[in-house]
Formats: C-alpha cells, structure tokens, sequence
C-alpha cells in the first residue's frame, strides 16, 4: 500500500483525488494536520466521481456508451441523475434500429436528462461516417434543482464518456431538432 504523508498549515489547500482516501489528524502545533493518504481498494473502480457536484457515473454508463460506439449496439443512451444516491444512471437505451425521432420522444417533458445519439451519415464524397452527439434536455418545465444538479454535473460525466463529437443543448424540442443534428455534423 502507497502511503503518503504532507504537513500542511491551515491557510493551505488539499484536493483528494477520487481514488484516494484522506485521513486528517492534528499534530501538536494547533496549527499543522497530517494527512495521511492511502489508496482505496479496487471496488472504487466501479464507479466515477464527478468532482464538482460528488455524483459518481455507474460502470453501466460507460460499458453501454462503448457498446454504442464500439460494437454498435444501441443508437441512443439517455442518461438520469438519481438524487437519492447521487448516481447517474441509465434510463433508456434504444435499439440499432431507433432513430432520433424515437429518441425525442423518450424525453420526459417536466425533467431534466442527458443523451448521447450516435448520427450515422453519409457524406458528399459518398463516404458513411459516424458522429457522437451529447444533448443536455433541461425543459423549461423542469424544477430549478433539476436544473442546477445536471448543469453542474454534465462535464464531468462528459469526461467520462470518451469520444463525443459535439454537444447540443436543449430547453424545448425544436433546439434539438433532427435538422439541427444535420447541420452540426456537416
């Protein structure tokens, strides 16, 4: 086990990393804390810490984001905060044969969610390409927590799936229009 010590006074700053774990003790000198920091066993690995607002994205979000960029197996994720656990999860996964109209539609109306669509094109020198979008859907009818929780947590879930091409942000359904789609990836 890595074990490391630093004396720090208390004017200082101390960031932990999400794989570590932090022990403070005061020392003799009121104004000095030992921090001991070890790392955390391989179950942490489970799951990713969003730095900023101390939610954590499910391995599930991440394996089924590969499998729709990788091995092509879903057209679309749509992705939810669950407030309770302070996990985001995944809410819905479309088929390889949904499309964006069917993605829309699983949007709910009165709440906030992030989606990745996988837009798969055709260029003008006849050459099929693929392009990852992230939309963040924050309805206007949607409860102001709803709305500060999933803005403040959109990078770093962003950061933990690997591979977006654009992001797209969305209050009602015409911002996130199929022919906006269109227009982003040319």
């Amino acid at each position: 086990m890595n074990k490391v010590v630093i004396l720090m006074n208390l004017n200082g700053i101390w960031i932990t990393q999400s794989l570590y774990k932090t022990q403070v003790q005061p020392l003799s000198n009121s104004d000095h804390f030992k921090f001991t920091t070890h790392k955390k066993s391989t179950t942490m690995a489970m799951a990713f810490k969003m730095a900023t607002t101390g939610m954590w994205v499910t391995d599930e979000c991440k394996n089924s984001f590969h499998d729709m960029k990788w091995k092509k197996v879903h057209r679309y994720i749509v992705f939810k905060i669950d407030e309770g656990s302070k996990l985001v999860t995944v809410d819905k996964v479309g088929g390889p044969g949904e499309g964006y109209d069917e993605l829309a539609a699983s949007l709910p109306t009165d709440d906030c969610r992030y989606a990745v669509f996988d837009f798969d094109f055709v260029t003008v020198d006849n050459c099929r390409k693929s392009k990852i979008f992230f939309i963040a859907w924050s309805p206007t009818a949607s409860r102001i927590r709803a709305k500060m929780l999933y803005a403040t947590s959109k990078d770093g879930l962003r950061r933990v799936l690997d591979g977006i091409h654009y992001e797209v942000q969305a209050t009602d359904p015409t911002e996130m229009g199929f022919d906006v789609i269109k227009d982003r990836a040319k």
